[in-house]
């Protein structure tokens, strides 16, 4: 392993003095007592290395272990208190970390560059809890803490590079133990997810890295140390298959409290330049992430927001935008805003289909379920922004039965311009009433428009029913659909202990495919050549299974399919940038320029997390 000679770096005299002074002296767990598994060094004292072992687990889950000792390294004051402790005198074995975190509970009373010797718990700690398929952090609880000195040296960090990352991802999880790779051995020169997990708890530094995931709420930003895994023009990394991974990710976040020293505000593309150094946690949101106890500065790149061009006269554009629960309690300036991207970049498309429209009083549970307000405070922003006077349909949904911020009874709305598109209005649509599709003069038609399409479908259950509408544009009538899929909430993270993670959500997403597919392939059975589009945020990928059964039978083509590998982004998660919202065409549709317009989900500042798509084509 590259990083294998920092490892095995001397201590220094200031180090050995301490160890000297009666370090090392605290009792330690009697070997008539551990398992073969769980034997102490062979200087008879357990050593940190020896808590780690050479697996995810510690052979001394569940045991007491006395007078371990090490150099602090890392203090945290806030959120799960506590501090990473370090010996300096490493073992052979590239397998086993030789830090480890201390869990106080309390604001510990130890600094930096302390020498220690701890007494408690070995625990395993699962960040979300056993549900949440995690894989699990090591530490020692209920600890009895001694400061054998002050001011010694820290252990040498190991840089975390390209050079050091494996290029392979993790390896396959153990079927007979559930797909777990916890007991599997750690091989950290063949695999990412290992490589990370020798290292859980030690001292680790990376040089100048580009941000791949911008300052978020929480004041955490994501970098990669490989600048060229999947690299996009944007300066994100791009997810682009279930089994080609990014290793080179990793989250930070600063030790510092932010009231001493502001986290750093960066966008995707920027570099996180000089060198940021701290121990390596793992974390319920993000997995392995580098606590900085020294923070890098951000160099800025001047990412911008894009726009796209007008549609020109004989071409209908088509958006999709999740506004994210829009509502009138939000202040005017996010109204603004997203009209403003609307209008100046997404060129005020004929048709806009909206996601995350909140009733009118937004997260309040009191029944409401009306969005009047809503859409009229959006349509009159965008007028003052310098848009048309988008004319709206929607249907409103049951109280409490489509998912989202409880209260907020979320939904899809249509926006059309009256100027150069027509909705065809066809009465009697409402939250529990199916639209269907009839033959009407040898075309195409809906029942209800807009309607709602299997509402009662055990697919949509807490969870938003797709809008259907007709509309009519230079004689010829389009069908679109608008979708809002169930969340990926529950699936387990790509750094589960289970490998490949199970990914729960998407069996409803797979039923709600096949009911879209359904409705759009009865569409074509009445017209073969009716222009169909299907759009929205469809929480999934488009090389998913989703994707798939959305588009079976050849009835749907996903747009996004059409830009190069790259360009194929609508959102960014934990420094992966990767598709959620898509448009799909019915195959009249067979010449159409398509743009994902990167507005939001690649800057710290945004009016949305999703960032929105139009579609032009000639009906």
């Amino acid at each position: 392993m590259p990083a294998a000679s920092s490892r095995t770096t001397a201590v220094s005299a200031v180090v050995a003095a301490a160890l000297a002074a009666g370090l090392l002296t605290g009792a330690a767990t009697t070997s008539a007592s551990a398992s073969p598994s769980a034997e102490p060094s062979v200087d008879g004292r357990v050593r940190i290395h020896d808590i780690q072992g050479t697996t995810r687990i510690s052979p001394f889950t569940g045991r007491q272990v006395d007078g371990v000792a090490g150099i602090v390294t890392g203090v945290r004051t806030y959120g799960s208190k506590g501090f990473w402790f370090q010996d300096p005198n490493p073992d052979a074995d590239p397998a086993t970390s030789e830090g480890v975190f201390v869990y106080t509970g309390s604001a510990p009373a130890v600094a930096v560059g302390d020498a220690v010797t701890v007494s408690g718990t070995v625990a395993e700690y699962v960040p979300g809890g056993a549900s949440s398929g995690n894989q699990s952090l090591t530490q020692i609880t209920r600890p009895t803490v001694s400061v054998v000195s002050s001011g010694n040296a820290l252990p040498a960090p190991v840089t975390v590079s390209a050079r050091s990352v494996p290029s392979r991802y993790t390896p396959s999880g153990d079927p007979a133990a559930g797909g777990s790779i916890d007991a599997l051995p750690l091989a950290p020169s063949r695999y990412a997810l290992d490589y990370y997990e020798s290292l859980e708890g030690m001292n680790i530094r990376i040089g100048a890295s580009r941000v791949v995931g911008a300052t978020d709420s929480h004041a955490e930003l994501w970098v990669t140390v490989k600048p060229h895994e999947h690299a996009n023009r944007r300066g994100g990394t791009v997810y682009g298959s279930y089994t080609a991974q990014n290793t080179g990710r990793l989250q930070v976040q600063s030790l510092v409290p932010l009231a001493e020293q502001p986290f750093p505000t960066a966008d995707v593309g920027d570099v996180l330049s000089g060198t940021t150094e701290g121990p390596l946690d793992f974390s319920q949101y993000g997995g392995y992430t580098l606590t900085a106890r020294t923070m890098g500065t951000v160099t800025g790149k001047g990412l911008r927001r894009e726009t796209t061009r007008k549609q020109r006269g004989g071409e209908l554009a088509v958006a999709t935008y999740n506004v994210e629960n829009l509502d009138p309690g939000d202040p005017q300036e996010k109204f603004d805003a997203l009209a403003a991207a609307v209008v100046d970049n997404l060129a005020s498309p004929d048709i806009v289909a909206l996601e995350e429209i909140q009733d009118d009083n937004g997260a309040t549970d009191d029944g409401t379920v009306a969005a009047g307000r809503t859409v009229e405070k959006f349509t009159a922003a965008i007028v003052a922004a310098g848009g048309p006077a988008y004319e709206w349909r929607s249907i409103d949904p049951e109280n409490k039965k489509d998912g989202g911020e409880p209260g907020g009874n979320i939904r899809q709305v249509f926006l059309f311009n009256p100027e150069r598109v027509s909705f065809t209005d066809r009465a009697g649509g409402d939250a529990t009433t199916a639209t269907d599709v009839v033959r009407e003069r040898g075309r195409a038609a809906l029942t209800l428009s807009p309607g709602r399409i299997d509402p009662a479908n055990a697919a949509w259950k807490d969870s938003r029913k797709p809008l259907a509408g007709e509309f009519r544009f230079r004689g010829r009538t389009v069908f679109v659909v608008a979708n809002h899929f169930a969340s990926k909430g529950g699936d387990e993270s790509i750094v589960s202990q289970h490998q490949p993670p199970t990914r729960s959500s998407e069996v409803q997403r797979h039923a709600q495919a096949a009911v879209v597919n359904t409705f759009v392939k009865k569409l074509l059975s009445v017209q073969k050549n009716a222009d169909v589009v299907v759009l929205g945020d469809i929480n999934d990928f488009e090389f998913s299974g989703t994707a798939e059964a959305l588009s079976a039978g050849g009835v749907l083509y996903p747009a996004v399919k059409s830009l190069p590998r790259q360009e194929r982004y609508s959102y960014v998660y934990q420094g992966n940038t990767q598709v959620l919202d898509q448009i799909l065409t019915s195959p009249s549709i067979d010449d159409f320029d398509y743009d994902s317009v990167h507005i939001n989900a690649e800057f710290a500042a945004q009016n949305s997390d999703h960032d929105p798509q139009v579609l032009r084509f000639r009906p």
